[in-house]
């Protein structure tokens, strides 16, 4: 079993960079069938989604646009009740199918904050792809259209998830051990 230390914390590998790739097929084979007859705004949140967003545009077979917003609720291990909007869209996105490219959702904070934000701006529609979801910790009325992988309510690194800014370059997921 494959352990790292970031700062104070160590992680067990948890997810191969192999599955994350299944995943993301999956996913852009679930977009590609409900966006054939449609050009979306592909929207990565960043700083997290990159590393997914990349390797997930690169299999969409659809026409898109692409833009990025910025976000963010956590702090250390734990996502707070207050999403902070760093970054945000600069281009008119009224009337149009707009798709939310996310790294992991838990709580729905962050996604509820953005799709709130992309409704008052008149868009046609909002879906949200993501790489990692823990349906034990998201509590919000919002369907969570694309999922590549199901997983528990541990923290994870790794493929774009950080520990305090650190972690995100790793190819495979880690989990957090408990001490």
């Amino acid at each position: 079993m494959s352990t790292i230390t970031i700062e104070d914390k160590k992680f067990v590998k948890y997810i191969t960079e192999d599955q994350i790739n299944e995943a993301v097929i999956k996913v852009a084979n679930e977009i590609n069938e409900e966006y054939k007859n449609d050009i979306p705004i592909v929207v990565v949140i960043l700083n997290g989604s990159i590393i997914f967003g990349a390797e997930l545009l690169k299999r969409l077979t659809v026409q898109c646009r692409l833009s990025c917003m910025r976000v963010s609720s956590y702090e250390g291990l734990h996502s707070t009740a207050k999403v902070k909007n760093l970054i945000g869209l600069v281009e008119n996105i009224e009337n149009q199918r707009i798709i939310i490219i996310e790294d992991i959702v838990d709580t729905g904070n962050t996604y509820e904050y953005i799709h709130q934000e992309l409704m008052n701006a008149k868009v046609k529609d909002v879906k949200i792809a993501t790489m990692t979801f823990k349906p034990d910790s998201y509590k919000k009325s919002l369907p969570i259209d694309f999922i590549g992988l199901n997983i528990p309510d541990k923290f994870i690194v790794g493929h774009g998830l950080d520990y305090n800014g650190l972690g995100r370059n790793l190819p495979d997921i880690y989990q957090v051990v408990e001490e």
